[in-house]
């Protein structure tokens, strides 16, 4: 992906809260403002997806609280028509379906996005039953 250089006039307040936001955060005030752009474009291309920081950053959400890796990854357990998962989905988490919906349009065009989180829970998931393994393995 290739850069250029876009010269935007701010205001001092809203230049300030960004120099801000982005110290505390421990990154540049492009990146920063970067992410927000991409969140807003996301938010405003995909009414309902939300972002969270967490432990592993930034993560796209729908309905309040659900990450749409999450999603992507629940909805792949079950089997049928796509109406008949969205409506397992539903029933599981306790969401809509038209949110499920909104989440898997987000992951469609986000598509390296969201497989990347998928990949890196599975594989903490692993290490994590590795170690489980190697523990009880201590105590036999």
């Amino acid at each position: 992906m290739g850069r250029s250089t876009t010269s935007l006039r701010l205001d001092d307040e809203l230049r300030e809260r960004l120099a801000r936001r982005a110290e505390a955060e421990g990154i540049t005030l492009t990146s920063l403002a970067e992410r927000l752009l991409r969140q807003g474009l996301a938010e405003i291309t995909h009414p309902g997806i939300h972002f969270n920081s967490g432990p592993s950053g930034w993560r796209a959400t729908v309905g309040g609280a659900w990450d749409v890796w999450e999603i992507v990854s629940d909805i792949r357990r079950f089997e049928g028509s796509e109406a008949e998962r969205l409506a397992a989905l539903a029933e599981e988490v306790g969401i809509g379906p038209q949110l499920i919906v909104i989440a898997l349009n987000y992951a469609a065009t986000h598509r390296d996005e969201i497989d990347a989180r998928v990949r890196a829970n599975d594989a903490a998931w692993e290490e994590q039953e590795r170690i489980e393994k190697a523990r009880q393995s201590l105590l036999a």
